[in-house]
């Protein structure tokens, strides 16, 4: 985005308020600093309270499947080390007091109260909320200077952390070097000339854009709640894309140069055989807007899973499930189970995804599945025919759990 003067002038730091947690409302932020400038928002959780302990990470990083890091720094020659989990016990309680950092992806998937979280970021598409990755830092712990290719929300929740941030491209100044340094294992910085340098305490939040450099160091024992967004590259989505095409793609559309003329050199590929070859790739290009959106849909809520959801081991009878939520058990969704829908491009209906899993149904039903991380009876009733089908499939595919207060009641775990 171009930098104007009106863009330029704008604030980098803003005070939340009761009803407008990000200082401003949602449409405003969106507009004038989303995917475009950063912002620091002071009281953006207003008396924040951490949902877990630096303890309960390190027990989380223990378990198998958690997605975990420690990141190690030696000033002295200013050198890093990166190890990775699932890590042990015993690791931990020799570890010094400064100068590192323990990382846990996808906590919210572990932790109900950390996921909780993320209804504060409801002005932003579901589906584009990745996860919720937590930091413990010792006193001077840090990863280093560098850039992240996706938008993250930096929520404080313990302690106190020093931030520092190149807003060159937002001040309209020359864009940074973002080369990173060959002597080290993680993709660090080259250079880093910061422009702003704050501290957050509990509750302050900083949100990046992609690509800004930025570099936090803990200035006391600190947690960093880390919310960051879906952003697959061209590459991913090309690859992804092109495996669906080709999976129906017709044998008999193949290159065709019926007319061909005498070439000036037999050699060569000249400008009309370029322009059949992409004749030919359009044959099979996807036309076809709703499988261009089922494929989407399918593609983004399976991108970057924390995990596959596996059918339990006895689910439940349809019409013994339904006596249950009769009699106050709730569908519960699987953490790891991811959904979102869209608008049919033709027709009343909406095709609801869930972990790559598409489902035609009305639309009511696929906005409510979406939207409800819990179904009880009442929700279970509001639903469809057709809705309630498609909710008992997917539990009996894994993707939700009954919870009941009859102990003989198979959660279908």
């Amino acid at each position: 985005m171009k930098n104007t003067p009106k863009t330029a002038a704008l604030p980098f730091e803003v005070h939340a308020q009761g009803d407008l947690p990000l200082g401003m409302p949602a449409e405003r932020f969106l507009r004038d600093y989303w995917h475009k400038r950063p912002l620091l928002i002071r009281g953006a959780f207003p008396d924040f309270q951490t949902p877990l302990m630096p303890e309960d990470l390190a027990g989380l990083a223990c378990e198998e499947g958690a997605l975990a890091r420690i990141v190690s720094h030696d000033r002295n020659r200013d050198g890093w080390e990166l190890r990775t989990g699932p890590f042990q016990e015993e690791d931990f309680p020799g570890m010094p007091d400064h100068d590192w950092t323990l990382l846990v992806q996808d906590v919210d998937k572990w932790d109900p109260d950390v996921a909780a979280l993320l209804e504060a970021f409801r002005f932003l598409p579901r589906w584009r909320l990745d996860d919720v990755m937590i930091s413990f830092a010792a006193t001077g712990g840090s990863v280093g200077a560098h850039v992240d290719h996706y938008d993250v929300f930096l929520l404080q929740g313990l302690g106190h952390r020093r931030w520092q941030i190149d807003a060159s491209v937002a001040m309209g100044r020359p864009a940074p070097d973002l080369a990173f340094r060959d002597d080290v294992a993680i993709k660090l910085l080259r250079i880093f000339e910061p422009t702003h340098d704050w501290v957050l305490g509990p509750g302050d939040m900083l949100y990046l854009p992609p690509l800004v450099p930025h570099h936090g160091v803990a200035q006391d024992p600190c947690l960093t709640f880390s919310v960051g967004m879906r952003a697959p590259s061209a590459s991913e989505l090309m690859g992804d894309w092109l495996d669906e095409v080709l999976v129906d793609a017709d044998e008999a559309v193949r290159y065709h140069d019926e007319d061909l003329a005498v070439p000036a050199d037999p050699n060569e590929i000249d400008v009309a055989a370029m322009n059949r070859v992409v004749e030919a790739l359009n044959a099979i290009r996807m036309n076809d807007p709703d499988r261009l959106g089922d494929w989407f849909g399918r593609f983004i809520t399976t991108y970057r899973a924390a995990g596959e959801v596996m059918p339990g081991a006895r689910p439940r009878p349809r019409i013994e499930l339904e006596w249950d939520l009769d009699h106050g058990a709730a569908l519960q969704r699987h953490p790891w189970s991811r959904m979102a829908w869209r608008h049919r491009h033709a027709g009343q209906g909406a095709t609801l995804f869930c972990s790559g899993r598409s489902l035609e149904l009305p639309l009511a039903d696929a906005r409510r599945l979406a939207d409800a991380a819990c179904l009880d009876g009442a929700a279970w009733a509001a639903l469809s025919t057709a809705g309630r089908d498609a909710a008992y499939a997917l539990y009996e595919a894994g993707h939700y759990a009954l919870q009941a207060d009859d102990p003989d009641a198979d959660n279908g775990e």
